[in-house]
């Protein structure tokens, strides 16, 4: 394990340590609170499906030990000298990012998502050239760049999904104009930890929306908690026809491969799909239902630190918050079988602090 002679810091916390998709206790070192860093306990750290690809290694790339974790709540303890936006005692979330170069034009614009030299929050390599380490874990030191505030109407527990799940979805309904098109028709394809906060988004703002699912029980809780207006079941050839051509946007959320052109012809002329999950094997795009229809595919990932800032700042103000079952540092590789199995409405979070103190 490389370590640099700043990482000083002792902290407990669960790691991958091979593919076997299960994380058991670890010890490691986290750097010595830098006058532009912040350093936090953590309370709550949301599960989300990236976690499972990465302890598997679906995607050849990981370095193990693996401490994963990107959806991050907890309590600044230090601060350091050059920073003003933060104290001792504020509420805080880290997300997907850790560094990123800071000067090129991406950054500038605060698209450090988009930044050549991103580091991710696990799994990425720091300026310093240590492996990067999430929030399955006790405490975290932050670069101040890359911190957000939690508002204090939020439950730092149901927010902490918001910092992925809910930057994932908000970042492509802001840019495509989703969020000032009220009365606009949106599709949600999958009702997972991503489908269900579009749904709370998009009603938030006025829009009438669809869920598209391949499983008919996730009905009743599509119209009767989250307020969808329609419900599409996607192996349904008469539902799915009948559907033609009613919808402005579609945001799809599904992690395993299928074909875009069923999902492609319910968009109106000039509609637009977005893509935010991630299979492993390539989508099928048919050529037809864009061409006939004028109609534009596009993917997004995560979001600027502007950008979840103000997300968050919007969930405090129309009290969206992600639906969640709690944790404990004991149950993560029960989570994490049933998470596999898509067993969870709609994301684990956990409970990383396990005390009272914990709601604050």
């Amino acid at each position: 394990m490389e370590v640099t002679p700043n990482h000083t810091q002792t902290v407990a916390g669960w790691a991958a340590m091979n593919e076997s998709g299960k994380v058991e206790p670890f010890v490691f070192k986290r750097r010595e609170n830098g006058v532009d860093d912040v350093t936090i306990k953590v309370q709550y750290c949301g599960m989300c499906h990236t976690d499972l690809h990465f302890i598997q290694n679906d995607w050849g790339i990981t370095m193990y030990p693996l401490v994963p974790g990107h959806e991050i709540t907890g309590v600044v303890t230090k601060v350091g000298s050059n920073v003003s936006g933060f104290r001792v005692g504020d509420r805080v979330g880290v997300g997907c990012i850790a560094a990123s170069c800071l000067y090129c034009d991406h950054c500038r614009r605060s698209e450090e998502n988009y930044c050549d030299k991103v580091t991710l929050t696990y799994n990425g390599v720091f300026w310093d050239g240590s492996v990067t380490y999430g929030g399955y874990s006790r405490m975290l030191v932050a670069h101040k760049r890359f911190l957000v505030r939690v508002p204090d109407t939020l439950p730092l527990d149901a927010a902490a999904p918001l910092l992925c799940a809910g930057i994932t979805v908000y970042s492509p309904m802001k840019h495509h104009g989703m969020l000032r098109s009220p009365g606009g028709s949106l599709g949600v394809v999958g009702l997972g930890g991503l489908g269900h906060v579009a749904v709370k988004f998009a009603k938030a703002f006025g829009l009438r929306v669809t869920v598209i699912s391949t499983s008919p029980a996730k009905e009743k809780e599509a119209k009767e908690r989250l307020g969808a207006d329609h419900f599409v079941v996607s192996t349904d050839q008469k539902q799915m026809q009948a559907m033609e051509r009613s919808l402005d946007y579609v945001i799809d959320t599904v992690s395993a491969k299928h074909s875009l052109g069923p999902i492609l012809e319910l968009l109106k002329v000039n509609g637009k799909l977005v893509l935010v999950a991630a299979p492993d094997q390539p989508v099928e795009l048919p050529s037809f239902p864009l061409i006939f229809g004028k109609r534009t595919v596009s993917g997004s990932m995560t979001g600027g630190m502007k950008e979840t800032q103000e997300m968050l700042d919007l969930c405090g103000k129309h009290n969206i918050t992600c639906d969640i079952e709690l944790v404990s540092t004991d149950g993560i590789n029960e989570a994490l079988a049933r998470l596999a199995r898509n067993d969870v409405r709609y994301r684990f979070v956990i409970d990383i602090a396990g005390d009272s103190n914990s709601k604050l």
